[in-house]
C-alpha cells in the first residue's frame, strides 16, 4: 500500500504530481518509439520476418500508448495541473493550453485510427502476442486506404505539436527562465 499512497501523493506546489509526470514520459518514450518503428517498418521492402514483427510491436505501441492516454485523462480530469507563470502572456497561455488539448486529442486519435486501418486491412491486433483484440469493423479496401492517410496525417500532426511543445518548454527554461520546465523534470532549477 505505501507504494500506492507515494503515487497519488499531491504535487509539490506548481509542479505535476509523480503519476502526472510518470504518465507523460511513459507516454512520451512510447509515442517516439512508435513513431520511430513506422517509419522504419515501412520502409521495409516486400513482407519480411523483420518487418513483420516491427508491425506487431508498432501496434502494441498504439494499443499500449491508447491504454495511457485515456488513463492520463482521466487522472487529469481529476487532478488541475499546476498554474501557469503569473507573467505569461495571455497569448502563450491560450497556444499552451491548445497544444496540450491537441496532444490529449492526437494520443487518442492516432491509435484509434492505426486500430479501424488494421481492421479495414482484415489484420488484427495480437497484443503482445496473447490477446486476440477485435475487428471492430469489416474489411474494405476503400476505408483502409482512406484510414492509412488519416493515420499517417495524424502522426505527422502530431511530430508537428511535439516539436512545438518541446521548443516551448525550451524557450521557458532557457530564455524566460520561469522555471516551467521544472514542473515536469523536477530535478530542474
Amino acid at each position: 500500500m505505501a507504494f500506492h499512497s507515494s503515487v497519488a501523493a499531491p504535487a509539490a506546489p506548481g509542479r505535476y504530481t509523480r503519476t502526472a509526470i510518470a504518465f507523460h514520459w511513459l507516454i512520451a518514450l512510447l509515442i517516439v518509439c512508435g513513431f520511430a518503428l513506422g517509419w522504419v517498418m515501412t520502409d521495409i521492402p516486400g513482407f519480411t520476418p523483420t518487418k513483420l514483427r516491427y508491425f506487431s510491436w508498432h501496434k502494441w505501441i498504439g494499443v499500449t500508448v491508447f491504454a495511457l492516454a485515456v488513463l492520463r485523462i482521466l487522472w487529469r480530469a481529476t487532478h488541475a495541473a499546476p498554474a501557469l507563470p503569473d507573467g505569461m502572456a495571455g497569448w502563450q497561455r491560450v497556444a499552451a493550453q491548445l497544444v496540450h488539448v491537441l496532444l490529449y486529442v492526437l494520443m487518442i486519435a492516432i491509435p484509434a485510427s492505426g486500430y479501424l486501418y488494421g481492421s479495414a486491412s482484415n489484420i488484427p491486433v495480437v497484443y503482445l502476442g496473447l490477446v486476440r483484440l477485435p475487428l471492430l469493423i469489416a474489411p474494405d479496401p476503400h476505408l483502409k486506404a482512406i484510414l492509412k492517410v488519416v493515420h499517417v496525417t495524424l502522426n505527422y500532426g502530431l511530430l508537428t505539436l511535439v516539436v512545438l511543445h518541446v521548443v516551448g518548454a525550451l524557450k521557458h527554461q532557457l530564455v524566460d527562465r520561469d522555471g516551467l520546465l521544472s514542473r515536469m523534470i523536477p530535478f530542474l532549477k
